[in-house]
């Protein structure tokens, strides 16, 4: 099973200079117990962004640079489907996570099974930006509301889509 899972603004932002645009922590809690124990698939520039591997994670970043970290914990792959194929490989993968950025999602959008999608009620200004869903090859399975509070910067819906 390959899932996306990202956080969009209603104006289909995602992030701007490299950064998230937003602090919440109850969506953060989530990806955590998702993806933990499973591989992780992301571009070069969400990599250096976290600035480190994503502990108890297979962490396989998609670049043209050659290696992108002295952490062994890191794979590099060059294209989304070696990326794939090397998390398939790892152990205990059977749901492989696609965390970004704009670019790999969009290279990933035909192939994924369930996308895990973070609604976050507010447009704002990005500079990277999640791909136009086609709504007739998605179905909503469930969805959960949670509010703007000291932890969360903005209201948001966690949605989980899975391809018709």
């Amino acid at each position: 099973m390959i899932t996306i899972i990202v956080a969009v603004a209603e104006n289909g932002a995602i992030g701007k200079d490299n950064r998230l645009l937003w602090r919440l922590s109850d969506d953060l809690k989530q990806f955590k117990a998702l993806t933990s124990g499973h591989a992780v698939i992301m571009g070069r520039k969400t990599f250096e962004s976290i600035g480190k591997p994503l502990p108890n994670r297979t962490n396989i970043v998609i670049t043209r640079h050659g290696k992108v970290s002295d952490d062994e914990s890191v794979i590099t792959a060059n294209s989304i489907e070696k990326a794939i194929e090397l998390a398939k490989e790892a152990k205990g993968n059977e749901e492989i996570f696609i965390i970004g950025g704009g670019n790999i999602y969009e290279q990933s959008l035909a192939i994924t099974d369930k996308i895990i999608l973070t609604e976050v009620k507010v447009n704002i200004n990005g500079d990277t930006f999640f791909p136009k869903l086609n709504e007739d090859l998605w179905k909503e399975v469930s969805r959960k509301s949670y509010h703007k509070n000291e932890k969360n910067d903005h209201d948001f819906d966690i949605v989980e889509l899975v391809k018709r």
